[in-house]
């Protein structure tokens, strides 16, 4: 994932110091041990528990349903603004206007005007001018610059928007905008595809400094890897954080959160996560503070989506310890945490932990042990391989369902295999593998793979 506009928003001036509004960006990596007392109390309202956002959903006519399908987001002036959005080489429309509106603001913005019904991606030109009118319609409306209205979308890949009943549908979207929990709610609903569940979060997270609010919503069911995938979250906050520290923080939080989870591994041309901060806190909290209410927002939201992953019925936390390093502990996670082979044991309740081991393994793939005397090793093709293998000794490999030890020093332990089915029954399974060669450690959540997706993804267009 990477923050949009990346490189051509100039850094603002500022204290310096662990405040909120501080401007430097390594505030956001230091802030949580220079303040680690914040106490986060849950709240109502997702994106609307903060002062100064008003929410909204509507029907506009895009989707053939004739359920919600456009969203608005929006603060009641020009704020701080930032955005994590889609690696894919082929983004949509709305994502490159948005990271152009970003880059031309400084990180700028009133504003998110987001559609369901068509993700406005590979639609050409025409798609892009679609993307600008919203924009342009919507600032119209509110009383701001184009630039500062950020704009997404979400739907089949490759099919136009109406353009007439999308811009038809803004007057309506900014009139009966709110600031209420119900209203934050209607415009998760406008942006929902295949989600079952409405999906929102918010908290005030409190120092000894200050205190601030993080609210949040999100939509994402399929297409979710670890680059956002084809997830649209809106987060806001009333903290006082200048655009430099914002992108920061957002960024760092994002790939700790966001950036864990993962349903199919498929990257979409669509996804974002945008904030908004308004700066209308009574005071001043740390970084420490906004950082943790953001960790809560977003790995609340983060599990929504994959316990709301297609056809999923149960949640997987693939936890590794003992790790070389905490990317190595990224790296195993992510392997496992993908594997079809995993999601679909924990499907049937299987606890084939062989399968397990095989996908820690490909996490090491083209280290030492893939060289070979015929034909030098995966890395030389250019391969996923190449790319840093984990450090893997199967002899010190420890994997644990639950409580019960079913792999040690790299072979088989002696375990009851109805105990240790029985790990993998409820709806919240914990595996955890010890590398045994270090410190480093990571979390990655997934959820099994059913017929359930097959049959959501097969009839996806028809």
């Amino acid at each position: 994932m990477s923050p949009a506009a990346d490189g051509h928003c100039p850094q603002s001036g500022g204290a310096g110091d662990d405040t909120a509004g501080a401007t430097s960006p390594g505030t956001a990596a230091t802030g949580a041990t220079t303040h680690p007392t914040v106490a986060v109390t849950p709240l109502e309202g997702g994106v609307c528990a903060v002062p100064g956002v008003r929410a909204a959903g509507t029907v506009a006519g895009l989707k053939p349903s004739g359920k919600p399908d456009l969203a608005l987001v929006a603060a009641d002036r020009v704020v701080s603004a930032w955005a994590v959005q889609t690696t894919n080489a082929v983004p949509a429309a709305p994502v490159q206007l948005t990271r152009q509106h970003l880059a031309h603001t400084g990180g700028r913005a009133q504003a998110v005007v987001a559609n369901a019904g068509s993700a406005n991606a590979c639609t050409g030109a025409d798609g892009l001018a679609t993307a600008q009118a919203t924009a342009e319609r919507t600032a119209g409306l509110l009383g701001c610059e184009p630039a500062e209205v950020l704009v997404c979308s979400t739907g089949v890949i490759g099919e136009p928007i109406d353009r007439q009943r999308l811009l038809q549908g803004l007057p309506r979207v900014v009139a009966t905008r709110e600031a209420s929990a119900q209203a934050a709610a209607d415009a998760t609903r406008a942006i929902s595809t295949t989600d079952t569940v409405v999906k929102q979060a918010s908290v005030r997270a409190t120092d000894e400094r200050g205190a601030c609010v993080v609210g949040g919503l999100v939509k994402g069911s399929g297409m979710i890897a670890p680059e956002l995938a084809t997830m649209l979250a809106v987060i806001t906050t009333d903290a006082d954080v200048a655009p430099m520290a914002l992108r920061s923080v957002v960024a760092d939080v994002c790939e700790r959160t966001f950036g864990r989870i993962t349903v199919d591994e498929c990257l979409s041309t669509n996804d974002a996560v945008v904030a908004l901060a308004t700066g209308t806190a009574a005071s001043r909290c740390s970084m420490a503070a906004l950082t943790r209410g953001l960790e809560a927002v977003c790995g609340d939201l983060a599990e929504q989506v994959v316990r709301d992953g297609e056809g999923a019925s149960r949640l997987l936390r693939v936890h590794v310890t003992g790790a070389a390093g905490d990317d190595d502990a990224v790296a195993v996670a992510r392997k496992v945490a993908a594997s079809d082979l995993v999601k679909t044991a924990l499907a049937g309740g299987d606890p084939n932990w062989g399968r397990v081991v095989a996908a820690v393994g490909a996490a090491g793939a083209g280290g030492s042990g893939r060289d070979s005397d015929a034909g030098g090793s995966a890395s030389d093709a250019g391969g996923p391989a190449s790319a840093h293998p984990a450090h893997i000794d199967p002899q010190r490999l420890h994997v644990r369902f639950g409580d019960v030890t079913v792999c040690r020093d790299g072979v088989a332990a002696g375990f009851d295999q109805q105990r240790a089915a029985a790990q993998l029954a409820g709806p919240d399974v914990d595996c955890t593998i010890d590398l045994g060669l270090g410190t480093g450690a990571a979390t990655v959540t997934t959820c099994d793979l059913t017929h359930g997706y097959v049959s959501i993804n097969a009839d996806y267009t028809t």
